[in-house]
């Protein structure tokens, strides 16, 4: 019986070890419907004069209801992703299917968001003629904030390997919380206010947009940095191993025809040449 009940106290810590990574896939699957639901949102016709009252007054719209919905789905996956990390640290329930999937999770959430609000579901006609991209989102910044994340993946893919460590630093946890913060509010404001030209709703829509792409290329300069001294120190520890070499050097002795051929010694770097 006391066997019994140390099988089942041993077998209790490698349960835990999977939540954090069914937390993970949980918020995959959430980012995938978030994204999907996002997709089918079309934006209605901006009226500068309409009030908040009167955006209230179209919740049961379709596409209000699906910004509501999904606004409150990436609220969850945010939240899925503060809970992994944190119970993966506290039952060092740390493993490579983890550290490659929560990334990735991490990464099709925030993108397939900034992707989608850059897309034409949030080019609103304006009554008053033309169009406005009611998310503030332009094709650039996602440009911008992806090829962020490509370097920053591949550096760490490479320098990783070699034993170089890439911690989160303060710069990347503060992009994460403004990207997660920023998203949601997007979406809530276009639903329950109207974000026209000039309005107050617009101007917290461009401020936390320009802060979220502006923030997420700093983020990105430490790794840089530190990617740029690695190779710099390689470098001259390669110049130093060389210029060793080089000195090392045997010289050539040259014998004339017929002359007697003095023995070898180990001194005066007369040694076998290294291969």
């Amino acid at each position: 019986m006391a066997q019994m009940q140390t099988m089942m106290q041993a077998a209790q810590p490698d349960k835990k070890v999977h939540i954090p990574n069914l937390l993970t896939m949980a918020r995959v699957g959430l980012a995938i419907v978030f994204v999907g639901l996002l997709s089918s949102v079309s934006t209605p016709t901006i009226n500068p004069e309409a009030s908040v009252g009167d955006r209230i007054g179209e919740l049961s719209s379709g596409s209000t209801t699906l910004l509501i919905v999904s606004a409150a789905i990436f609220i969850i996956a945010a939240l899925t992703d503060a809970l992994d990390g944190h119970l993966a640290r506290k039952w060092n329930a740390i493993t490579k299917f983890g550290r490659i999937m929560d990334p990735f999770a991490d990464k099709l959430l925030v993108l397939g968001g900034f992707v989608i609000l850059a897309g034409p579901n949030f080019a609103s006609p304006l009554i008053s003629g033309g169009s406005m991209q009611l998310s503030a989102v332009a094709g650039w910044m996602v440009v911008a904030m992806i090829a962020r994340e490509l370097l920053v993946t591949s550096i760490r893919g490479v320098y990783e390997g070699e034993g170089v460590e890439f911690p989160a630093g303060a710069m990347g946890k503060a992009k994460m919380v403004l990207q997660s913060i920023t998203i949601p509010i997007i979406l809530l404001l276009i639903a329950f206010g109207n974000p026209g030209p000039e309005s107050g709703e617009r101007t917290i829509i461009v401020i936390l947009v320009w802060a979220t792409v502006v923030i997420t290329l700093l983020s990105g300069l430490p790794y840089i940095g530190r990617a740029l001294q690695h190779t710099i120190d390689e470098n001259a520890r390669m110049l130093e191993v060389m210029r060793g070499k080089k000195a090392r050097k045997p010289t050539k002795s040259t014998t004339t025809p017929g002359a007697k051929a003095r023995p070898k010694s180990n001194k005066g770097g007369q040694g076998k040449k290294r291969r």
